[in-house]
């Protein structure tokens, strides 16, 4: 991997960490306004928020999976070669179906 392929890696992982404490911020403003607007209009009412609450923490689940998940490593050569083997190992034509 050269300097330029390594800076363009690195530029996406720290986007990807920027990105995932943008949302969360996201997420906290969003579950302060859903709280806020049950509070205000069915206080000790089922607790609605929740859902999106919890829909919003799945989603800054995954995004933080890809900020600083355990697959965050550059593809190296290696890694290419070895696919490339595997699919001629599984198809010796080389071809379509």
């Amino acid at each position: 991997m050269n300097s330029d392929e390594l800076r363009q890696f690195a530029t996406r992982r720290l986007k990807a960490r920027r990105d995932f404490w943008n949302y969360c911020g996201v997420w906290l403003g969003v579950s302060i306004i859903v709280v806020a607007i049950w509070l205000l209009a069915t206080p000790g009412a089922y607790f609605w928020p929740i859902f999106p609450i919890g829909g919003m923490g799945i989603a800054a689940f995954f995004i933080g999976l890809d900020a600083y998940g355990p697959n965050r490593r550059f593809i190296t050569e290696e890694d290419i070669d070895n696919e490339v083997a595997r699919i001629t190992r599984s198809n010796p034509r080389g071809g379509g179906n």
